[in-house]
């Protein structure tokens, strides 16, 4: 019987010949990724980092982005205890505040690299499946002792195989896609399972993948992941990593697995998650007209150059409709930048965007753009559970960049094939 990508990458890592589902293995990870909470990781851990160091100087990822540039006192407190780490044990990989939200830059930065396993205390560290990389989150503690130990523990997932078929019809994205799958499986319904993508992947980019990866912790997965293709291996060599330096893995013909399913992606149509849950999913042509106070287009899911790119084709000589605002924040310094030469920055101040510094802040209520009690914004995000956005008495609706973009012109929830249309 054939393997999944899951149990051949935890196989070679633990070093043994087979691994199946529900096993638990030893592994060294390739990087262990952390941000702002580096500070409340090493704090668990302060005696014992002083008699035994750390594991491996290069482990760790540090990358500061949740509350950028610091928003109080506690906050630059912490980003100063995270820069006394760093320079004390010598750390190269780190990034302070102003490169960008953690999973975009550690991307950009060559870091993940197909076959490997990587680690974040973040929950969307399973972002790198979009280039075959065993990537998952693990909780504090966990990070803690792998800083110590360099290995941690792993329990061999289930899989679950989804096919794809057919091309997606513009403007719907792979936003549409990943929350069309989560509506129908569930919040829970890959619970600690492996997603595997198969099928017509040549037509989405690796900016889809990324998105679609992204939220596979949003369907309880453990990891979500692609093959790697020639899109995969066009991005790595442009961002200067070297083909020989990756050992791309992928599942058998004849894999088992756990449940198959299959989309067309020429049927999918533009959708939004519904408050307060990410599966609770429905076609935005049903329920458009939803009064809308904010529209939020970024982070980690959703801030790349072409999401900024699509949305200010639709807002292109057009004004975010009155008494509504619109929050652009691009996931990284290399995507501002790369969007302030294209005019894509220009064009969405113009339709009365405001544009915030790459980070995180809004997308968990920690830094600007907070809602009100009674308020609704229709984000980009990938989560849109109570009190997410900093307000419980809020709600939060979750769509693609072409849908917030539509709907920002009307001031409600807007389908964005209507607007292509006009």
């Amino acid at each position: 019987m054939g393997k999944t990508f899951a149990e051949k990458v935890l196989a070679e890592k633990s070093g043994q010949p087979e691994v199946v589902p529900g096993q638990i293995v030893m592994v060294a990870p390739d990087h262990l990724l952390t941000h702002d909470n580096t500070a409340a990781i090493v704090g668990k851990i302060q005696e014992d980092l002083r008699e035994f160091g750390i594991a491996r100087a290069d482990l760790p990822v540090i990358i500061l982005d949740h509350v950028i540039p610091a928003a109080n006192e506690k906050t630059a407190t912490n980003h100063r205890i995270i820069r006394d780490f760093v320079s004390a044990y010598g750390l190269s990989n780190f990034f302070d505040v102003g490169h960008g939200i953690c999973h975009q830059v550690l991307l950009e930065k060559g870091f993940a690299r197909p076959g490997s396993i990587i680690v974040g205390s973040d929950s969307h560290t399973c972002s790198y499946g979009a280039l075959g990389v065993f990537s998952t989150g693990i909780d504090r503690t966990e990070a803690a002792a792998l800083l110590l130990r360099g290995e941690t523990w792993l329990k061999v997932p289930e899989t679950i195989k989804i096919t794809l078929t057919g091309k997606l019809k513009s403007p719907v994205s792979a936003k549409d896609l990943v929350l069309t799958v989560i509506g129908d499986i569930g919040a829970d319904g890959a619970n600690y399972m492996a997603v595997e993508f198969h099928g017509d992947i040549a037509s989405l980019t690796l900016e889809d993948r990324f998105t679609i990866a992204n939220m596979g912790v949003e369907m309880g997965a453990k990891i979500a992941v692609f093959p790697v293709d020639q899109i995969a291996r066009h991005y790595l060599s442009r961002i200067g990593v070297p083909e020989d330096s990756y050992s791309p893995v992928w599942a058998d013909g004849d894999a088992a697995y756990s449940r198959e399913l299959s989309y067309d992606l020429s049927r999918i149509v533009p959708v939004v998650a519904w408050p307060h849950a990410v599966d609770n999913v429905k076609p935005v042509a049903e329920v458009k007209g939803v009064p809308i106070d904010q529209f939020f287009l970024g982070t980690c899911t959703n801030g790349r150059l072409n999401d900024l790119k699509s949305a200010a084709a639709l807002l292109k000589g057009k004004k975010v409709a009155a008494g509504c605002r619109l929050i652009v924040l691009p996931a990284s310094k290399e995507i501002f930048e790369a969007a302030l030469r294209e005019g894509i920055i220009s064009q969405l101040s113009a339709s009365g965007a405001m544009i915030l510094p790459p980070g995180c802040g809004p997308c968990l209520g920690a830094h600007q753009g907070c809602l009100a009690p009674g308020e609704k914004c229709l984000s980009t995000a990938n989560r849109n559970f109570r009190g997410r956005m900093g307000c419980k008495e809020a709600e939060i609706y979750l769509a693609s960049p072409e849908t917030v973009a539509a709907s920002a012109l009307r001031g409600e929830l807007a389908d964005p094939r209507e607007e292509d249309r006009s």
